[in-house]
């Protein structure tokens, strides 16, 4: 789907499609309290908040401004792929020594 229509998202809710798109947030604690929450699939998509949950809706405020302003320029809107994510555990270099 060409997602590059500057009238893409009122398209949608007339046509009655689901409009929601999703993206991976990464929630970065920080040393004063709080978040720093970035989007790898839309830099320079950051965003920040005192509490979880106030994180988490500044950035979906965020991305929002982001994919409107796209389509508002007609630039292709990114559309992120299901992947999957682990924490992997490797042996410290310290132990190297």
């Amino acid at each position: 789907m060409n997602l590059t229509n500057k009238n893409f998202f009122e398209t949608l809710i007339y046509m009655n499609y689901d409009t929601s798109l999703r993206y991976t947030a990464y929630f970065q604690p920080t040393e004063e309290g709080g978040y720093v929450v970035t989007v790898p699939a839309l830099p320079g998509c950051v965003s920040q908040g005192n509490t979880f949950e106030e994180a988490r809706a500044n950035i979906a405020d965020a991305i929002n401004g982001y994919l409107r302003i796209l389509a508002e320029d007609g630039d292709e809107i990114p559309i992120e792929k299901e992947y999957v994510a682990a924490h992997v555990s490797v042996v410290s270099p310290k132990t190297f020594e």
